[in-house]
């Protein structure tokens, strides 16, 4: 998490040692095991073990609930037989050697957050869980829960839209433990799939930070630049066409900060800090609504007055607000600015 000191820099180095550390949804604490995904009768053994740690996916939520210090957990229980005839995905093990597995339960989640914990393979009288979407609840997670939250909506989202082989048009099958989907009818195997994204601060030789309104987004949501990587192209180039093609101006260079996956609903984005020369901003129509240029103090009394909002709390976007403000959106005006 950033340091939420106020006015406490973020980047914790020299220029060039200045990565975005610590983002949300890049942190893990499990082994994923892969090797143990060829085994044909893993998620028989998994489901089988009442050690096994199980995350029940609906939609796209999971069951959470506080923690004892206070930060979110997810609730994990033992397989049910139910589970047999869900999805299921090897997720990884712990330092103990504990599994966890996830399951894509066809039910909705709950409409108003709670269910009896009972329900969930929990002791009678346990705290109840809330259904909360990565976006509401990654942030306040710990790095292990985090990881098992991003891991499994990725999967669950592949899974869902590709059902029929690339190939021939034949339904495929789950196989190696959720990691894989196989033809039935000519045996092609498919793995899933990561679209790479680029999303940067632009900076100018004043040191104003761009920022843009999408072309269908509300009065007052702003945020950095960002789009996808195109074939046969390196993540710099694609800053440099994101950055002309959105808002008409050339950078002079574009240096790394740091990257997370973002499975919304397959993405991995790479984060840069770009400068350049160029202010006169021609924003294409059909991409962005309207852009512009802050300073830092015009940046602290938009926020102040609630007059534009900062992208989520697990978004590289606020991470690179906040690499160049030098100081956390919180600190500034507080957390009602986060869009959720």
């Amino acid at each position: 998490m950033p340091n939420t000191t106020p006015d406490a820099p973020l980047t914790g180095g020299s220029r060039d040692d200045d990565r975005l550390r610590d983002l949300a949804l890049a942190r893990s604490g499990l082994d994923r095991v892969a090797h143990e995904r060829a085994r044909t009768s893993i998620l028989d053994e998994l489901l089988g073990d009442p050690a096994t740690r199980v995350v029940e996916l609906r939609g796209e939520r999971l069951p959470v609930r506080a923690s004892a210090a206070d930060d979110l957990a997810l609730q994990l229980r033992a397989p049910v037989d139910s589970d047999r005839a869900r999805l299921g995905l090897h997720l990884g093990r712990g330092p103990d050697g504990a599994a966890y597995l996830g399951v894509v339960s066809p039910e909705p989640a709950p409409e108003h957050a709670s269910e009896p914990a009972s329900k969930h393979g929990e002791e009678p009288g346990a705290e109840a869980p809330t259904w909360l979407t990565l976006r509401q609840a990654g942030e306040a997670l710990g790095a292990r829960d985090a990881g098992l939250f991003t891991t499994a909506l990725a999967l669950a989202n592949w899974h869902a839209t590709h059902r029929h082989c690339p190939r021939c048009g034949a339904e495929t099958e789950p196989t190696q433990a959720g990691w894989v989907r196989r033809c039935g009818r000519d045996g092609s195997e498919h793995y899933p799939r990561t679209d790479p994204a680029v999303i940067m601060s632009v900076i100018d030789r004043d040191d104003r930070l761009l920022l843009g309104r999408g072309a269908h987004w509300p009065e007052g949501r702003f945020s950095v630049l960002a789009g996808f990587v195109e074939p046969g192209e390196s993540f710099e180039a694609a800053v440099a066409r994101e950055v002309a093609e959105e808002v008409g101006i050339r950078i002079a260079d574009a240096r790394y900060l740091g990257n997370q996956p973002w499975p919304f609903p397959s993405s991995l984005m790479v984060g840069y800090a770009a400068t350049t020369s160029e202010t006169d901003l021609r924003p294409d129509p059909a991409e962005i609504a309207e852009a512009r240029w802050v300073t830092r103090m015009e940046y602290r009394d938009l926020l102040s007055s609630n007059t534009i909002r900062t992208p989520s709390g697990i978004s590289i976007a606020k991470r690179l607000i906040e690499h160049w403000l030098g100081a956390t959106v919180e600190s500034v005006a507080g957390p009602s600015v986060v869009d959720r």
